[in-house]
């Protein structure tokens, strides 16, 4: 039986995020962006951070911090494994801790061994145990104040080209698995398609198709860790069909969407 290499933690008592443990391995992944805010470490080897204010490398105990949709990926320059843990923390959930309406990280990638220490603990399975759960959340929320700057507005969004798409980037967001075309969403905003791609890009960094594949994945994702059944939630996310939603999900995550599936581990919450 092959061994997994890529194994998710969930708590009961902590529904507001979700842990990555991937073991060694030369994964790769394409330019993504999460719905949450993402912590990790990398435990093991070397790779390149590709976001907007990169490329960085990162290595053994470097840590990467990444805001809601930031779109990015870490891989290595060469064919070699290496590892990494990475704890995804809803966006509403740090918001409320953090009494702000928008976080940002002013630093992506940052090598501090204290700093280090403390992303390991917090990229650790959570026991069962309502006291190692509030301990965690303490670690949580004052590692974020300290490496984190409140902001009332995300200032990506005060261009002209953001205000351009907004519409259309509203209209994707609320139905993502919808067949809505380029040529429709240019049309609601009275731009041509070339325009408007033009704009789309300036605004986000990426094409309105790959926009709203990463709104398709993430939401598969989301319904997957729900218990969802693979083939509902490619139809509920508009995949043509369970083997598009299988290419696409592995080139994003480096794992298939059952993988995602069946290596989830939830403990079961103890006393008090």
């Amino acid at each position: 039986m092959t061994q997994q290499i890529h194994h998710f933690h969930r708590h009961p008592l902590a529904p507001w995020m979700e842990l990555r443990v991937s073991g060694p391995s030369p994964h790769c992944f394409r330019l993504h962006a999460h719905d949450e805010y993402s912590i990790g470490i990398v435990d093991h080897g070397s790779a390149v951070f590709h976001h907007a204010g990169g490329p960085e490398r990162v290595n053994k105990g470097s840590i990467v911090l990444i805001e809601p949709g930031r779109w990015h990926a870490c891989n290595p320059d060469q064919v070699t494994d290496w590892a990494y843990r990475m704890l995804f923390v809803r966006a509403e959930w740090v918001h409320e801790q953090l009494q702000a309406t928008s976080v940002i990280f002013p630093h992506r990638a940052l090598h501090d061994a204290k700093l280090a220490a403390t992303v390991d603990r917090l990229c650790r399975p959570l026991d069962g145990q309502h006291a190692g759960v509030a301990s965690h959340v303490r670690l949580l929320r004052d590692f974020l104040q300290r490496v984190s700057s409140l902001s009332v507005a995300d200032e990506e969004r005060n261009t002209s080209s953001f205000h351009a798409v907004h519409e259309a980037l509203e209209t994707l967001h609320r139905h993502p698995g919808a067949a809505t075309s380029v040529q429709s969403l240019a049309h609601a905003t009275g731009m041509s398609a070339s325009r408007f791609i033009r704009h789309f890009k300036a605004a986000t960094g990426v094409t309105p198709g790959a926009y709203r594949l990463n709104l398709r994945l993430n939401g598969a994702r989301r319904l997957l860790a729900q218990g969802m059944h693979l083939a509902d939630a490619a139809h509920c996310m508009g995949f043509a069909d369970q083997a598009h939603m299988q290419r696409a999900f592995k080139a994003h995550h480096s794992l298939t969407p059952g993988n995602y599936a069946s290596t989830a581990e939830v403990p079961e919450a103890g006393p008090r």
